[in-house]
């Protein structure tokens, strides 16, 4: 339990909790808590890792349930700021309905009012949030801009586009991406308020209605970036038939506060679905590729798909842009989810002593590689070198000046590399790169190091990679 939170459910309640339950996170690292009083009363406790997100998510929370907008209540926030206490809303996410409900053209009549009650208020967040609201509160900026369009489209070409291999121009990228930037800041500057994570996994459902949480990162923007959001979100996977009646159903609602020329408004909106993805695989390659959460991995699949809607659009303003994305569409391992049910792809590098027997696959795959680094002169026949191994600079010294050394490992890089090229584009999961010598302490050890290093430079995000020296009793993840 949270001693600061316990700390302030007692300053707000006059006890501390009788039960403290730890609640699933999702893709920040804000924790939370229910916490329970005597009387059965739940709250959410919340600690942030920003003190001015924090303050962000407070000040808009305010101001939207002044202007009546169902989000949670906050009853007390902790002098940092730091920790808070909110109103508990459940635990039932609209996300979590969807699946269940889900038919061929679309979702069960409960549900798909769900979704429509929730489109439906999404104006009214959007114009009546921004009556009076301070965007100077907003985190990390007041405005949606030309600055945080570029931070998107780079979290996606740095942290998924780079992870999966492909060569691009990144000149031409550019350019599309200034390209789109102009157009989508063509209408502002706004005087709407952006939720800009509008989707239903921050969507609560209580007492048959929809609440609103999670939208700390809100700023002043365009109305066209929400909807974007909701419809887009990968992992729904809206059929296009329920996208197109959404669109209704919020332009419908919209028609209260602004009329709009319906074939513009499409058309942008066309271009925010498809900067939000791009954003959305960003933030996907990033858990995935270099967190190696690859629970993360599982959306992207459905996100690629979902820009095959709008590549249309995209494809008039950004062709080079289109193009990579047609390359990335191209790729086997994001053909299917089902590639991304075990883990990230990992190459096992071991170092072994052929006296000990050549390791075991522990994946239960079979194949591999395994390298005879036995050819080469042993630093081992020499009493000097006798108690060190690959590791230690005298007998790293002793095999790179002999020469032996260079061409073995850059032949064996180039068989090692062509085959992990192939398993990332097949979405195999496992392979293993062996190195033995006589003892398994100095040419196997030093062979092993320079692979495992070769491997998480060249494939950096792709592929996890361990190293383990058998006979030395050590193992690394990369």
């Amino acid at each position: 339990m949270d001693r600061e939170l316990d700390s302030l459910f007692r300053q707000y309640t006059g006890e501390s909790p009788v039960k403290a339950e730890k609640l699933a996170g999702a893709g920040s690292n804000r924790s939370y808590w229910r916490l329970t009083g005597t009387d059965g009363m739940t709250l959410i406790g919340v600690r942030g890792t920003n003190v001015e997100e924090n303050r962000a998510f407070l000040a808009i929370d305010s101001q939207l349930l002044s202007k009546g907008i169902r989000v949670p209540k906050v009853f007390a926030v902790s002098d940092d700021s730091m920790c808070y206490l909110q109103q508990d809303l459940g635990d039932t996410q609209l996300f979590s309905l969807l699946e269940d409900a889900r038919h061929p053209d679309g979702f069960e009549g409960s549900v798909m009012t769900l979704l429509e009650k929730t489109v439906a208020a999404l104006p009214d967040i959007q114009f009546k949030g921004a009556d009076g609201m301070d965007f100077s509160r907003c985190f990390p900026c007041p405005s949606f801009d030309r600055r945080s369009i570029m931070w998107d489209l780079n979290y996606f070409k740095y942290c998924f586009l780079k992870g999966t291999g492909i060569e691009f121009h990144e000149s031409l990228l550019e350019n599309d991406f200034e390209h789109l930037a102009d157009i989508l800041l063509e209408e502002g500057p706004w005087n709407t308020f952006m939720f800009r994570d509008f989707q239903a996994r921050n969507v609560m459902i209580k007492d048959g209605c929809p609440w609103f949480i999670d939208f700390q990162g809100g700023r002043r923007g365009p109305i066209e970036y929400d909807l974007a959001s909701f419809i887009g979100q990968a992992r729904a996977a809206y059929p296009l038939k329920v996208r197109r009646h959404l669109t209704e159903v919020y332009l419908e609602s919209l028609s209260r506060y602004r009329n709009v020329d319906r074939k513009q408004f499409e058309r942008r909106l066309d271009l925010f679905t498809a900067m939000r993805t791009l954003q959305v695989l960003g933030a996907y390659g990033y858990r995935g590729f270099f967190e190696r959460k690859s629970h993360f991995l599982l959306s992207i699949p459905s996100a690629i798909r979902s820009l095959s809607i709008i590549m249309p659009t995209l494809k008039k303003c950004c062709p080079y842009l289109s193009e990579l994305l047609s390359q990335v569409s191209d790729l086997p391992r994001f053909h299917s989810q089902e590639t991304f049910e075990g883990q990230v792809l990992t190459v096992h590098v071991c170092s072994f002593s052929y006296r000990q027997g050549i390791p075991a696959d522990e994946s239960g795959n079979g194949g591999g590689f395994v390298f005879d680094c036995r050819g080469m002169h042993n630093p081992g026949l020499h009493a000097e070198y006798r108690d060190l191994t690959g590791n230690d600079d005298a007998v790293i010294d002793f095999l790179e000046q002999r020469g032996e050394v260079q061409p073995f490992l850059q032949a064996a890089y180039e068989m090692v590399d062509a085959s992990v090229r192939k398993y990332l584009e097949r979405g195999y999961t496992s392979l293993t790169v062996c190195f033995g010598c006589t003892g398994g302490h100095h040419r196997s050890v030093y062979c092993a190091n320079h692979m495992a290093a070769h491997l998480s430079e060249k494939f950096q995000f792709q592929a996890a990679i361990e190293l383990e020296h058998r006979e030395l009793g050590l193992r690394i993840l990369s």
